[in-house]
């Protein structure tokens, strides 16, 4: 069996593509996205337009989700609940800053993507899986430092694009050659790993995506549970007070490394 672990960034989504018109094969026999609820516009409405495109191969495309980790992270500031931590950075009443350890791509990606394989199998357990399935990872060679083994006995993961040598551009300049849109980043409005570029783009160009990041770095300042104060800039400084350099940085430097696509850490 082989299945997509879909991101909706412009390596998967090209990915994707390319299995549907045969130039990776086999014919993958699932393609899940797990939406972590916290996704841009642009984005959801990119989904769509995939999923519909995937669909005409023949190749089932399954959304799939673990809720809306904004409004968990809105609801653990006000009660104390327990909650997937994103990558916060913090600052403690000495001065001393540090990152809080990643959950969010665990909870919210990797395994509602498992979830539905197993649903699609139609076993409870991982232990039911008799031959171990096939993961296609939409990472590319800029990004070889992502290339993993999986530690779970019932996935073998897979690179198509490492395989081809293809990089982003590589997978932009595909994407456009054979006429489909090149989607937006995929990856959490909030997201810590943003670069300067990224969070200073969203100021001017997406006002209700910064108004809301804006928003929820506030509300998650004295996060319950966590030590000293919490931010979503690694400055740690409140988002809307951050130099972002505005009359320096006139594009984008994309900053790959850091950047979520939509399956950081996988």
């Amino acid at each position: 069996m082989n299945v997509i672990s879909l991101g909706v960034g412009v390596q998967s989504s090209c990915m994707a593509l390319m299995a549907c018109r045969g130039e990776i094969e086999p014919k993958p026999d699932l393609i899940v996205f797990s939406d972590p609820g916290w996704e841009e516009e642009e984005t959801y409405e990119y989904s769509k337009w995939l999923k519909q495109e995937i669909e005409k191969y023949g190749i089932l495309v399954e959304f799939t989700s673990n809720g809306n980790i904004r409004e968990d992270l809105l609801k653990a500031a006000e009660d104390g609940s327990r909650v997937a931590s994103l990558p916060f950075f913090t600052l403690d009443d000495e001065g001393n800053t540090g990152m809080v350890m990643r959950q969010c791509t665990d909870e919210y990606k990797i395994q509602p993507v498992r979830r539905a394989v197993k649903r699609f199998l139609g076993v409870k357990t991982a232990r039911e899986i008799k031959e171990p399935i096939t993961m296609w990872m939409g990472i590319s060679t800029d990004e070889i430092e992502r290339v993993k083994t999986s530690r779970e006995r019932w996935i073998i993961n897979r690179y198509p694009l490492i395989e081809k040598m293809m990089n982003r551009l590589d997978c932009t300049n595909w994407l456009s050659r054979n006429g489909y849109p090149v989607p937006p980043k995929s990856s959490c409005i909030g997201c810590p790993f943003h670069s300067d570029a990224t969070w200073l783009d969203m100021k001017r160009n997406k006002p209700k995506a910064w108004e809301d990041a804006v928003m929820v770095d506030k509300a998650i300042r004295n996060m319950p549970r966590m030590k000293g104060q919490v931010f979503l800039h690694r400055s740690c400084v409140p988002l809307d007070e951050v130099d972002l350099n505005e009359d320096q940085l006139e594009f984008d430097f994309n900053g790959f490394g850091n950047e979520c696509e939509g399956m950081c850490g996988v």
